[in-house]
């Protein structure tokens, strides 16, 4: 392999066609969604069991992606690769199960040699493939048509522009049965509960709030006395209640601010100085990533978590989100 001087303005230029060469597939591919895409939905939709996924090479790669996106959108499923099926893997497709077979030529030998079994075991046989004629195309029940005008690759050898799309038609498929069963939010959060995505969907403020040990004062507090109970609470905020509802919050900033004030004096009530009617909410079981949210938009780092009667149940602190991993929808 000989190297040869590319100018940087070469090598972008080259870039740039590849994604244009990539989004045109996608494009084409577009205008091709119609009824053999639908059949797979419905096909796939109706499964009691399973929806095997299987390819070899770069169209194996992508099956374990359709896969893992399938099953995390709740779409039950896993990737079979062909030459262990051939060797006792078979076993794992069960008579409510279905298969999607992925193979760009439709040709893939490897695959060629199991779907004589498949058809044996009369599950509903699924095909992505650019070639209606090919072996795999008659075999199966439904194709996905995924072919291209030309691979990005110079040399039209290595799958590129083809994976993207396949890639992108499992996406296809993965988010039309989500819209048809209804999937929500919660219901991913419930799939990825580990994760940072399963922490903002899944997480609630009743998880993460404090509910011992809050700075809380009465309205009539003097401000010195309330300064010291703020410390002590290290959340750099005072809570301050009317016979144990809450009226306002005092911050390190409000705080600041009441140091300017000429009128300023340590023995005036803390409700002088505080800010009165704070954000606050009544529900212990909204979603911590929501709080963030609320918390981000009022500029604050405290959120109290009230009952009915506007009675403290706990607070959750900007700190405690970070901490658990909780991001904004934005980031």
């Amino acid at each position: 392999m000989n190297s040869q001087k590319i100018s940087e303005n070469s090598l972008i230029e080259n870039a740039r066609e590849t994604l244009r060469i990539e989004a045109q597939a996608l494009r084409d591919a577009e205008k091709r969604i119609g009824p053999s895409f639908l059949q797979a939905v419905e096909t796939i939709y109706h499964l009691r069991g399973k929806l095997i996924v299987t390819g070899i090479g770069k169209s194996g790669l992508v099956g374990a992606k359709i896969a893992a996106t399938l099953a995390s959108t709740g779409t039950s499923s896993f990737f079979l690769h062909p030459s262990e099926a051939l060797h006792g893997d078979l076993g794992m497709i069960g008579p409510e199960d279905g298969l999607l077979a992925i193979s760009y030529s439709g040709e893939s030998e490897e695959l060629s040699n199991i779907l004589p079994h498949v058809r044996r075991f009369g599950v509903p046989l699924l095909a992505m493939t650019a070639d209606k004629k090919s072996t795999l195309a008659l075999y199966a029940e439904t194709v996905l048509d995924i072919s291209v005008e030309r691979e990005a690759c110079p040399l039209g050898a290595a799958p590129t522009a083809s994976t993207t799309l396949t890639m992108a038609m499992g996406d296809a498929l993965a988010v039309a049965l989500m819209k048809k069963r209804n999937f929500k939010k919660e219901d991913f959060a419930s799939f990825h509960p580990g994760g940072s995505l399963g922490r903002r969907l899944f997480v609630k403020v009743e998880d993460l709030m404090r509910t011992e040990g809050l700075p809380i004062v009465e309205a009539d507090t003097p401000l010195k006395e309330a300064i010291v109970v703020m410390s002590e609470g290290k959340l750099g905020n005072v809570l301050v209640t009317r016979e144990g509802a809450l009226e306002g919050i005092m911050s390190d900033g409000d705080l600041r601010r009441a140091l300017m004030r000429e009128d300023f004096d340590l023995e005036r009530p803390v409700l002088d100085y505080a800010t009165r009617n704070p954000r606050a909410v009544e529900e212990s079981g909204l979603l911590a990533s929501d709080a963030l949210a609320i918390i981000e938009a009022s500029k604050v780092q405290v959120l109290p978590i009230l009952d009915e009667a506007r009675k403290i149940r706990g607070v959750i602190h900007l700190h405690d989100l970070v901490s658990a991993g909780i991001k904004s929808e934005n980031v």
